[in-house]
């Protein structure tokens, strides 16, 4: 009987040594998203979930707020640190009010990096934009003046003020809007990517700005709002929505011709990018100007004097490819 309950006592302690050794070897990379049910975010997840499978030894947890707030993100980020992941890749709500949970999270080992909406340099080892700023500032309103060759007015539509990413394009687009002539930008309002108020906003701008030829939307949320609202108020063929946007939800407004094209970078090789990111760093690379960081298929980033680095250019959308690229995300 002595044997046996020893032979028990052995075989527990080897299967808790296993599963702690599996457990070791599974690394815990933390996807935080402004907010769930966005489907761009979606989308970036599918690509994090690819990255993990061609990884093999990756969990990803796919996590963030209900609602686009920076205090919903910092709750988000205290619960992985108690996790104890081994890295956090967000995309930001507030450029600063993250830093100080973001820095604790780093202060224990914890990988961290932004991507999409970036948080500020002490809070981030990295910084993953998309595209290049520049790129997506002329991209945003080249699109409005593509089909305004008379000029006209435009307005921005926004996400939240505070948005790291929109206001740092939107600043980017008004550098080169005397490039194009003619376009007379007459205002940015802000629907905080909620639909509902997104859509209000859009009706304002239409009751004040009569002369409006077309709304710039650099957000996924605020484009399909947009583009309703011109469809509801009777205004397509006279008021062009465009912006950054998803085919899926975008496809039709295009067939309405509520929108002739719009932009966007693939988010799901944005989200596959970040996850091969933080893994590289989990793994011994550092995060340094002139540093090239691995992000698999898509081959790697170069980062510069701030640690930020671009993934790829924006890419237009329109009636001729928009369904094809509907079916995909």
């Amino acid at each position: 009987m002595k044997i046996l309950k020893s032979l028990m006592v052995t075989a527990a302690v080897s299967l808790a040594l296993m599963a702690n050794a599996a457990h070791a070897e599974n690394k815990k990379i933390a996807l935080v998203v402004k907010a769930l049910g966005i489907g761009f975010f979606e989308a970036a997840n599918k690509g994090a979930q690819e990255a993990a499978k061609e990884l093999g030894d990756v969990e990803v947890i796919y996590t963030g707020p209900t609602s686009t707030t920076a205090e919903g993100q910092i709750e988000v980020i205290n619960s992985l640190i108690a996790q104890k992941v081994d890295a956090i890749a967000v995309s930001a709500n507030d450029t600063d009010a993250l830093v100080p949970a973001l820095k604790k999270a780093m202060d224990r080992g914890i990988k961290v990096i932004s991507w999409d909406s970036g948080v500020a340099k002490d809070g981030r080892m990295m910084h993953l934009n998309p595209s290049s700023n520049p790129l997506i500032g002329n991209m945003i309103i080249k699109l409005a003046a593509d089909n305004l060759p008379e000029g006209g007015d435009v307005a921005v539509l926004s996400a939240s003020a505070t948005a790291t990413n929109q206001n740092t394009w939107i600043a980017e687009m008004k550098k080169v809007q005397g490039n194009y002539k003619g376009i007379n930008v007459v205002a940015t309002v802000y629907g905080d990517d909620l639909a509902d108020k997104s859509y209000r906003e859009t009706q304002g701008l239409i009751q004040s700005y009569p002369n409006l030829k077309a709304i710039i939307a650099p957000t996924s949320v605020g484009i399909v709002a947009a583009a309703q609202a011109v469809t509801d108020a009777g205004k397509i063929g006279q008021i062009n929505v465009t912006g950054l946007g998803l085919p899926s939800e975008m496809a039709g407004h295009v067939k309405s011709g509520a929108s002739k094209s719009f932009a966007i970078w693939n988010p799901i090789d944005l989200g596959y990018s970040a996850t091969m990111i933080a893994y590289d760093l989990i793994g011994g690379a550092e995060a340094k100007p002139g540093a090239e960081l691995k992000m698999g298929r898509m081959g790697a980033v170069k980062l510069d004097d701030n640690n930020e680095g671009a993934m790829a250019d924006p890419f237009v959308y329109d009636a001729k490819n928009v369904e094809e690229f509907a079916k995909i995300f």
